[in-house]
């Protein structure tokens, strides 16, 4: 028996293990529908946008919409090593934090200082000036670390925004207010373009 699970765009990248598997997904511009077994387990570790092209040594932007072993981007004894450890530990989150733990992230002020910016809704133009870039760099260094320009990390960050306040009961008209869209029917078409479901049916 499966169930059907709607991942949405958070502009955030995950390591998964199950059943003796170790898979990473990139960044999404849109939600990825998946079907799973019920009961099946799964551990993951969710990198921030922009932090986990540092620690997997690929560029967000090839993993974009992706899938993919962590085979095809480490070496596979590595690899099959580390699945080992995961599959005997018995606390395997914390197996699977410590074995992609970093202590030095050179882009880690950086990015933190966009993603800050991005989610106060300041325009691309204002945040590349903040950051002594001008907007063609600031998009080629937005491919890189988050998979995406920064116009669509942005769209997708206040979207998830939104539907965290839908989620706790606010109103969906005071949403739309309140997280900078025109109109509630402005809301709606930007959730139902990254999400692929109505409103409603998102956040139920």
């Amino acid at each position: 028996m499966s169930e059907q699970v709607r991942i949405l765009p958070d502009g955030c990248m995950d390591v998964i293990h199950y059943e003796g598997r170790l898979l990473v997904a990139g960044p999404d511009t849109t939600a990825q529908l998946g079907v799973s077994p019920v009961g099946r387990t799964y551990t993951a570790i969710r990198f921030g946008p922009g932090t986990a092209p540092g620690v997997l040594g690929v560029p967000a932007e090839e993993l974009r919409d992706q899938r993919v072993p962590l085979s095809a981007l480490w070496p596979s004894a590595r690899v099959r090593r580390l699945t080992e450890q995961l599959d005997e530990a018995a606390d395997r989150a914390g197996q699977l934090e410590a074995a992609f733990a970093r202590t030095d992230n050179p882009d880690g002020l950086w990015v933190r200082a966009v993603v800050e910016r991005l989610r106060s809704r300041r325009p691309v133009a204002e945040i590349a000036a903040d950051v002594g870039l001008s907007e063609r760099q600031l998009h080629r260094r937005g491919l890189a670390l988050f998979g995406y320009g920064l116009k669509t990390l942005s769209r997708i960050l206040r979207v998830n925004a939104a539907l965290d306040l839908a989620r706790g009961g606010m109103p969906f008209g005071v949403v739309a207010a309140s997280s900078g869209y025109a109109d509630q029917a402005h809301l709606s078409r930007e959730v139902k373009a990254l999400a692929g479901a109505p409103l409603r049916e998102v956040i139920r």
